[in-house]
């Protein structure tokens, strides 16, 4: 299956596809509100209000498989939009890893990262960068959402202003 072809469903319960957000360069992650590394949601709304007018988006993906995520959507985006004013997308739960994965992450497991290793995500708040001619960048979990490479990146990929 082609990444833009995947099924999406808001945290509001809105279907889309993942080709609804095909024109802008685009960073994926999966978040969790009760993670350690839940203040990466403040950098991660910083990239989106320097350069969502500029044809970027981040796009959230709560899961609870490593068991720190809120119960319900309607908490996830209580905590999200009180807590640290999230502006970007935001999609219902999903699974990261193993046979019931999202598709969109049995997709994007397949690319390696700076190390070369593919396969599993190894906890909340791993980053995948996707430029508009389709290419997929995988980032740790603790390479932080305004980290140069990821900046430079989003920068390189976007139209010249």
């Amino acid at each position: 299956m082609h990444l833009d072809e995947i099924p999406l469903t808001t945290l509001q319960g809105t279907p889309t596809t993942f080709g609804a957000y095909a024109d802008k360069v685009r960073l994926v992650v999966n978040v969790a509100s009760r993670c350690g590394l839940a203040p990466q949601y403040e950098k991660l709304e910083q990239l989106q209000k320097t350069y969502g007018d500029r044809g970027f988006t981040v796009l959230g993906f709560p899961s609870n498989q490593f068991l720190q995520e809120l119960g319900s959507d309607e908490a996830i985006a209580e905590y999200c939009s009180m807590t640290w004013g999230v502006s970007f997308p935001m999609f219902e739960k999903v699974k990261v890893n193993g046979r019931s994965a999202h598709p969109l992450y049995k997709e994007l497991t397949t690319t390696p990262d700076a190390s070369g290793k593919v396969g599993r995500i190894t906890w909340n708040f791993e980053k995948f960068v996707i430029t508009p001619d389709g290419s997929v960048h995988r980032f740790s979990p603790k390479t932080e959402p305004d980290a140069p490479e990821i900046v430079d990146l989003i920068q390189r990929s976007l139209p010249a202003v």
